[in-house]
């Protein structure tokens, strides 16, 4: 049983290490709980698993300030009754939690009233822990982090294995640039030579405003000045509109809400620029991209600073907090990167040399030896 949601980076390392369990055996009984009104409940069913969900509450912050947080226990104890009917029914060998708020419920229900029933693993995408991982790790059998770096904020340190975060199979598998650039710019393929380049911008599942702001305010002048130069931009579900209304059309230029080819995206980029979620920093690694990171700075924990700087340090990305984020700076680090082989040679390799493709497959091997 897999337990993730509220957003992709829970969800998608779920669903890689579920597709490598897959593959080692194919028998495997797979179902994915979480929140019927979160991006989980579209996301798992369009990859093919069964999906249940729970009634699922999350904190308010700041978590000691909040009203609402009062009635947290008995919204708690609803999901927990819920959940245990759950477990019951599908009666799983082995649950693994991915973070998220949703994750706690099942979590919590197994390991206080099933101990010796079913093992727990957890799976931590970020450098510092959620608390909802951090509580989780004090029952867990294993505990998967990305970084060594996170190793020293969960108490029980042996529990620990340093896998990297899983990233989906498709980008694990070889994709050739010329296709991937074809998917796109088909109407471009006679005009392609070596200076082409492509930048793909992640505006977040959703939606990041900052970024998509200062993409809407330098993309124009950027296409006319450089007439080999491509963008691919993924606005957000909650901001394309909007942002379709502004842009004008160019044949140079990709809008989209949502990028549903992420491997072909990453293949046909030469930069990256994208918020610092974990998963989507092990993505670039893992296919070898610069990139610019702006991290959000309204998510819990602060986990995106970390990551970005993490980032900085192991893989040679770019850094632009949203404080300093205008067209203006985003354009002037785009140029400063393009306009050096050198270095875009030597993020290329940073990324890849710090990237763990294969973190799924071995954390599928690891979660197997709980009972074979």
């Amino acid at each position: 049983m897999f337990t993730a949601g509220g957003t992709g980076g829970h969800i998608y390392p779920a669903v890689a290490i579920a597709d490598d369990l897959k593959v080692i055996n194919p028998n495997i009984q797979i179902l994915f709980v979480g929140d019927h009104k979160g991006m989980e409940s579209i996301a798992v069913p369009s990859t093919g698993y069964d999906f249940v969900s729970i009634p699922c509450f999350p904190l308010a912050r700041p978590i000691l300030f909040s009203p609402t947080n009062l009635l947290f226990p008995c919204r708690l104890i609803k999901s927990m009754v819920k959940s245990w009917k759950v477990l019951k029914t599908f009666d799983p060998q082995i649950i693994v939690g991915t973070g998220g708020y949703v994750s706690a419920p099942i979590c919590l229900t197994a390991a206080l009233f099933r101990r010796g029933l079913n093992k727990l693993v957890i799976q931590e995408q970020n450098s510092v822990p959620g608390l909802a991982n951090w509580l989780l790790s004090f029952f867990a059998d294993f505990i998967f982090v990305a970084f060594p770096s996170s190793v020293k904020y969960f108490p029980n340190k042996g529990k620990c294995i340093i896998s990297g975060n899983p990233i989906r199979l498709s980008l694990r598998k070889y994709m050739s640039k010329a296709v991937a650039r074809m998917h796109f710019f088909p109407r471009a393929a006679k005009t392609w030579d070596l200076e082409s380049r492509i930048v793909l911008v992640l505006g977040g599942s959703l939606g990041a405003n900052a970024i998509n702001i200062a993409v809407l305010n330098m993309y124009s002048r950027m296409l006319s000045e450089h007439k080999n130069r491509f963008i691919i931009w993924q606005t957000g579900v909650d901001s394309f509109n909007e942002m379709e209304s502004l842009v004008k059309n160019h044949p140079r230029l990709v809008l989209t809400p949502f990028m549903h080819k992420m491997d072909l995206a990453y293949a046909a980029a030469d930069l990256v620029i994208s918020r610092a979620g974990a998963v989507t920093c092990s993505e670039i690694m893992a296919t070898g991209k610069p990139s610019i990171l702006i991290p959000s700075p309204y998510v819990a924990e602060g986990h995106q600073m970390k990551n970005a700087f993490i980032m900085e340090d192991i893989a040679g990305s770019k850094v632009i907090t949203e404080d300093e984020l205008d067209s203006t700076t985003l354009g002037i680090a785009i140029e400063e990167i393009l306009g050096d082989e050198k270095q875009m040679a030597d993020m290329c390799e940073k990324a890849l040399k710090s990237g763990c493709p294969e973190a799924s497959a071995e954390i599928a091997q690891h979660i197997l030896s709980l009972i074979n």
